[in-house]
């Protein structure tokens, strides 16, 4: 009798229990960087096509955020997440933004506090402000750069940031910390130049109770050099480490199905490569193309004759090429091959992760030439100029309601019309420099600009 009794108490327990805990991930969450699995597009959202940030027209709220980052919004139900560097000395800090081929790292900057922010995603305001690390950066960046370029990622139960030289750093959503890594000193800088030191850009990666992190850099002093790795969400436990034979890259790994399971795959110069999401051997690889990666590979889903396929796309050097990989390939891959259906050697992405919608991709050059692609052919559907070639694009694309959002590093903000023509419906600027890659929460879209986060909505009724 006892026990009887008490069973209906004990479920009621369980259930509840079971309930309140974190399930995947929602429409309206944007959890890594360019949001669930890295596709830039948000399913059933209408977005503004037009906004005016002086007027305050569309715009739901405007929150000043401190210090110098490049790294892009994430969130998880009504919280946004971010990441920043705050010069102790105050002021702000130097940023050379345009196309130009300068190498030389910004020096001499002196203590910075490497900050993670939470924001209510309704309101903009900031809930809570940790500091991650304090001190001097051990690595300098790139004049266009940041010492906070790293985006965050969360799984609805942490949120984890990536510092580079500065450790990882994972907290839960209420901004207490739950575990760091310090990896040493990791230097991604020009590897064709060791002293031109750049920052580290690549931002963790969570999936199924684990997070992962990239990690190509130079080999220092301390015997540092390129790995990937896999790592237990909850306690931080290194659950397998497999060393990179490659330069330095700054883009984001991608977990992408393959076959009952999945596998991280990776992009680079000496290795372009799909690695078990289990055990972290390598399962395929490709060697040759642009020797400076930073775009992050994406899948193209349900391609006809071809089923799902691997974007990966780099630039500089001597090639720029885009490879459709299948998600099945295996050992030592080369173009023209089963294993690639299709590949451009001169079309590729050089800043700008690509975007995929409807059977078609758009890949963005950064002097804002727009290639677009047929995904089943690898044919150019149309290639167009964004701006007068003047001005930079770094910030990847983003995707709603068939309305396509691309932003230069001027804050000029273009939509475009998804599909097969070239149709620009407006042209919106936002006032400040932009370097981050926007987020879509629920049914705004968020720009992290120099000095502002903006959110962007159409009024709610």
């Amino acid at each position: 009798m006892a026990a009887r009794a008490l069973f209906p108490s004990t479920l009621f327990t369980l259930l509840l229990a079971v309930w309140l805990l974190p399930g995947p991930a929602a429409s309206s969450d944007w959890p890594l960087f360019r949001g669930p699995e890295h596709s830039g597009v948000a399913e059933g959202v209408t977005l503004p096509t037009t906004w005016n940030v002086e007027t305050g027209e569309n715009v739901r709220w405007k929150t000043a955020i401190p210090g110098l980052a490049h790294s892009s919004p994430v969130s998880w139900g009504d919280k946004i997440f971010l990441t920043t560097a705050v010069r102790k000395a105050g002021g702000d800090q130097p940023l050379k933004v345009g196309l130009y081929g300068d190498i030389v790292p910004v020096d001499d900057e002196g203590e910075h506090s490497l900050l993670v922010l939470a924001l209510d995603s309704n309101t903009g305001q900031i809930l809570w402000q940790k500091t991650a690390h304090e001190g001097a950066p051990k690595i300098k960046r790139h004049p266009k750069g940041s010492h906070a370029a790293s985006t965050p990622a969360t799984d609805g139960k942490r949120v984890a940031a990536m510092f580079g030289s500065e450790g990882l750093h994972v907290f839960d959503l209420d901004g207490n910390l739950l575990w760091s890594k310090d990896f040493g000193v990791l230097d991604s800088g020009f590897f064709m130049a060791p002293g031109a030191q750049w920052g580290f850009a690549s931002s963790p990666v969570f999936h199924q109770d684990r997070l992962y992190l990239q990690v190509d850099v130079q080999k220092s002093a301390d015997g540092n050099a390129s790995f990937l790795a896999a790592f237990d969400a909850a306690t931080g436990k290194e659950l397998w480490r497999t060393p990179r034979e490659d330069v330095p890259t700054w883009g984001t790994p991608a977990v992408v199905p393959r076959g009952d399971g999945w596998q991280v795959v990776a992009n680079g110069w000496k290795h372009i490569g799909g690695y078990d999401a289990a055990t972290g051997k390598e399962l395929w690889k490709i060697e040759g193309g642009g020797d400076i990666p930073v775009p992050t590979p994406v899948v193209a889903r349900g391609v006809p004759g071809h089923g799902d396929l691997i974007l990966i796309t780099n630039a500089h050097g001597r090639i720029r090429p885009i490879y459709a990989i299948r998600t099945d390939a295996t050992g030592e891959i080369k173009p023209d091959t089963p294993a690639i259906p299709w590949w451009h050697e001169r079309l590729g992405n050089y800043m700008q992760t690509p975007l995929v919608l409807d059977g078609l991709g758009y890949f963005g050059f950064d002097n804002g030439v727009l290639t677009v692609l047929d995904l089943q052919t690898g044919e150019r559907v149309y290639q167009e100029r964004l701006g007068g070639g003047q001005t930079g694009f770094t910030a990847s694309p983003v995707a709603a309601d068939g309305r396509l959002y691309f932003t230069s590093e001027d804050g000029d903000v273009w939509v475009l019309r998804a599909g097969r023509a070239f149709e620009v419906l407006a042209q919106n600027e936002l006032g400040e420099t932009f370097m981050s890659s926007p987020a879509i929460v629920g049914d705004q879209i968020l720009f992290r600009a120099r000095h502002h986060i903006y959110a962007i909505g159409l009024p709610k009724h």
